[in-house]
């Protein structure tokens, strides 16, 4: 049976919650020829970005240096938030002391410490959709150019 379909306000509040209290998301990316990439990474939301990590050189860090773009996937696939995103990619040692180590507690993963060269990816939400059934995909838009959707 399908619950009736949350009110954007809720669904907007179920995203926030998961944003605060989620340690991993899907990080889909394709390579400049068009690859696509699929992998889960952990990640910290600062009320404004996401800050993952992953090696300098894997497919997922080329391919969020190279475009600059990235779709990420937070939930169940019923009950998904979809977040397109831009990505400014920061050196590992380029991020504030206390900013990497709020990433590390909330993790449980140092990317600072380990010996291949890991980079830092702040993704900023430009576009948000969430939805559980059929019965949300209407008014499913929550984030719209990077400006909230009434």
């Amino acid at each position: 049976m399908t619950a009736a379909p949350r009110s954007r306000a809720q669904r907007r509040q179920d995203t926030e919650h998961r944003l605060a209290h989620d340690v991993d998301v899907w990080v889909a990316t394709a390579s400049p020829d068009g690859t696509p990439y699929l992998v889960p990474l952990s990640f910290d939301w600062d009320g404004e970005a996401l800050l993952v990590s992953t090696p300098a050189n894997s497919p997922t860090g080329r391919n969020l240096a190279a475009t600059g773009r990235v779709r990420l996937g937070l939930g169940l696939t019923r009950d998904v938030s979809m977040i397109d995103g831009t990505v400014e990619v920061l050196e590992i040692d380029a991020l504030p002391q206390d900013r990497g180590d709020r990433f590390t507690e909330r993790t449980g993963f140092d990317p600072r410490t380990q010996t291949a060269p890991y980079r830092w990816f702040r993704i900023t939400p430009h576009r948000i959709q969430a939805w559980r059934e059929a019965n949300e995909l209407h008014a499913r838009e929550l984030m719209r150019a990077g400006q909230p959707v009434s």
